[in-house]
C-alpha cells in the first residue's frame, strides 16, 4: 500500500506541495459544540507531519447526512476551529468544498499552511450511485490540490468521490491514521494472541451477520450483549417480553450458536439482564433472570435495556482473561445512566487487559468517552466501526484497494 513515503517520492517533495487530505472529521455536535473530538485528534499525526514537511494542506470530510445541501446543522467550520486548537496555530475554513471560497482559501496557503473546505456531502456528486457523476466531482476536487493522503479509515469501506475517484485522479497515499488502523486490525486476523475474545453489541444481530461469520472459527470466546442478546436468547427458547427482536434471524443465530458448540467457542450469553418498565431515561427498571424476562413486574410490556450485574461479572472476567480483545456495540443504553452499568463493567475490564484491547469504534468508542475512560487507557480505539466490521467479515475496501492495499 502506498504511503506518506512513497508520496513523497511520488512528488519529488512534500515542501509547497498543495495536498488534499481526506480526513474522517465527522463528530458529534450539540449546537455547533463538538462533544467528542476523538476524531480530530486522530488526525493530528498526518495533518502534522504534512504541516512540518511544509506541504500545503487542504482538510476535507463530510459531516452527518445532510443530503447534497447545505445545511448549517452540519458545517465543518466548528471542526476547524477546533483543529486550529489542536495544531496550534490557524486554521482557514473554506465556506464551500469547490467553489469561489475554496479556490481562494486554497490560493492564499502559504508552505505549512491549513485549511479546512466545508462538508463534502453539501455535493450531491460525493455520494451519488452513478459513477461518471461522482468521477466529475472528483474532478473539481482534484484540481485544488496536486496530491491526495487518505486518513479518513471510518470511509473506507466507501466508494466515494473523495475516497475512490480522488485517489485515482492524483498521486495518492494512505496517511498514519490508516497505516495504524490496519496494522491493529492484522493482528485481530493474523495469529492473534491467544486466548481472543470478542464482544459484541449493539442493536441489531443483522450488524454483525458477516463478522460474526467470519470470527467464529478464529475466536476463543464469543460475548453477546446489547440489543442483539434477545435474539439469542429468543433463539434458546426464552420469551423476552417487548425487548428488541429479530425474528428473521432466529434461524441464522441458532446456527451461529451451533457451530460455536462444533468449533469449540465458547459462547457466554447473559445470565440476567436489567428489564425497564418503557424505553426512558427514567424508567423504573429491576434485574431479572435472563430466561424470566417476562416475570419482572412489567410482564411482556418489559424492555431489557442492560446486561444484568452477574453478566457484567461474567464478562469482565472472560475480557480480563484474554491476551486479545475486540469489543463493538454497547452492552446497553448507555446514554441513559441507570442502563449505562454493562458498557461501563466491559470498557473497565478491556481498560486491564494483559496485551491488546481494541474498542471497535462507532457507538462503543463514543460510550467509552461519554462514561469517562481516556484514550489512552485501552490499546487501541477504532476510528471507523463499519469499516472495521467490514475488515473483520474479510471483505475488500474500495478506500483501502485504490491505494494498493492488498
Amino acid at each position: 500500500m502506498r504511503t506518506l513515503d512513497s508520496l513523497a517520492e511520488a512528488v519529488g517533495t512534500l515542501d509547497g506541495t498543495r495536498v488534499i487530505v481526506r480526513c474522517d472529521l465527522n463528530v458529534p455536535l450539540r449546537d455547533g459544540v463538538i462533544t467528542d473530538d476523538g476524531r480530530v485528534r486522530a488526525s493530528l499525526p498526518t495533518l502534522n507531519v504534512l504541516v512540518n514537511a511544509g506541504a500545503r494542506v487542504i482538510v476535507c470530510s463530510h459531516l452527518g447526512r445532510p443530503d447534497g445541501v447545505p445545511d448549517p446543522r452540519y458545517s465543518l467550520a466548528p471542526v476547524a476551529q477546533r483543529l486550529s486548537e489542536l495544531l496550534g496555530k490557524p486554521v482557514a475554513f473554506a465556506r464551500d468544498t469547490v467553489g469561489e471560497s475554496a479556490q481562494e482559501a486554497v490560493a492564499a496557503l502559504e508552505d505549512g499552511g491549513v485549511v479546512v473546505l466545508e462538508n463534502l456531502r453539501f455535493n450531491p456528486g460525493e455520494t451519488v450511485k452513478d459513477d461518471a457523476e461522482r468521477r466529475a466531482f472528483a474532478e473539481q476536487l482534484a484540481a485544488l490540490g496536486d496530491a491526495m493522503v487518505s486518513d479518513g479509515f471510518g470511509v473506507v469501506h466507501r466508494k466515494q468521490a473523495s475516497v475512490y475517484e480522488l485517489a485515482q485522479i492524483l498521486p495518492s497515499a494512505a496517511g498514519l491514521l490508516i497505516e495504524t488502523e490496519l496494522d491493529v486490525l492484522d493482528r485481530l486476523t493474523e495469529n492473534p494472541e491467544r486466548p481472543y475474545t470478542v464482544v459484541l453489541g449493539g442493536s441489531k444481530v443483522s450488524d454483525k451477520l458477516g463478522v460474526i461469520s467470519h470470527l467464529l472459527p478464529r475466536v476463543d470466546r464469543l460475548l453477546v450483549g446489547g440489543g442483539m442478546l434477545f435474539t439469542f436468547l429468543a433463539a434458546e427458547g426464552h420469551a423476552v417480553a417487548s425487548s428488541l427482536l429479530e425474528k428473521d434471524q432466529l434461524d441464522t443465530v441458532r446456527g451461529y450458536i451451533a457451530e460455536a458448540g462444533e468449533r469449540g467457542v465458547e459462547l457466554v450469553l447473559p445470565t440476567d439482564v436489567v428489564v425497564a418498565e418503557r424505553f426512558a431515561a427514567d424508567a423504573a427498571h429491576e434485574v431479572v433472570a435472563a430466561d424470566a424476562i417476562e416475570q419482572s413486574a412489567f410482564g411482556a410490556a418489559g424492555i431489557g435495556l442492560d446486561i444484568g450485574p452477574d453478566t457484567a461479572a461474567r464478562f469482565a472476567e472472560a475480557i480480563r482473561g484474554s491476551r486479545t480483545v475486540f469489543w463493538n456495540g454497547p452492552m446497553g443504553v448507555f446514554e441513559f445512566p441507570a442502563f449505562a452499568s454493562g458498557t461501563k463493567a466491559v470498557a473497565e475490564a478491556l481498560a486491564s487487559v494483559d496485551g491488546l484491547g481494541v474498542v471497535g469504534g462507532g457507538d462503543s468508542a463514543a460510550a467509552v468517552r461519554q462514561l469517562g475512560f481516556a484514550d489512552d487507557r485501552f490499546g487501541h480505539i477504532s476510528t471507523g466501526g463499519g469499516a472495521s466490521l467490514e475488515f473483520l467479515e474479510g471483505k475488500r475496501l474500495p478506500g483501502l484497494t485504490v491505494l494498493g492495499w492488498e
